[in-house]
């Protein structure tokens, strides 16, 4: 796992589509609501334009997530709902790259009121991404 400017990313032992599907799969047996998966690539193909394979997920559980870090410090809504990007480089290697929300924490300045909820993200994400990936 390579960890830089609070962005985490994995190499997946799957190919692309199976690791977006595992992602998928994973990300609703732990509860969390898919708010939206934004294609890239088919984005940048409408547009004439060559992207690999590059699909975004937006997710999240208001109940027991983001909410609260926004109840403390609203303006982390700029980096919720929580995002997990699953792309392919041009070596047709997968990865798996999220925020961390240690350095999301830091970033919006969180008191320690809601360190159980960056931990619950932190490792709930950190797990589906290491799951997903095969690692």
């Amino acid at each position: 796992m390579s960890k830089e400017n609070g962005i985490l990313t994995l190499n997946s032992q799957y190919s692309f589509q199976e690791t977006t599907s595992r992602v998928k799969a994973l990300l609703k047996e732990n509860g969390f609501h898919i708010f939206g998966i934004i294609d890239h690539a088919k984005s940048a193909e409408r547009h004439d334009r060559k992207l690999n394979p590059t699909l975004l997920f937006i997710f999240g559980n208001p109940k027991t997530g983001g909410t609260g870090l926004m109840q403390e410090n609203q303006v982390i809504a700029i980096d919720l709902p929580a995002k997990l990007l699953v792309w392919e480089d041009h070596q047709k290697q997968t990865h798996i790259t999220t925020n961390d929300f240690e350095w999301l924490n830091k970033r919006h300045r969180l008191s320690g009121k809601n360190r159980d909820i960056i931990q619950k993200l932190k490792t709930g994400i950190a797990d589906i991404a290491r799951i997903a990936s095969g690692n």
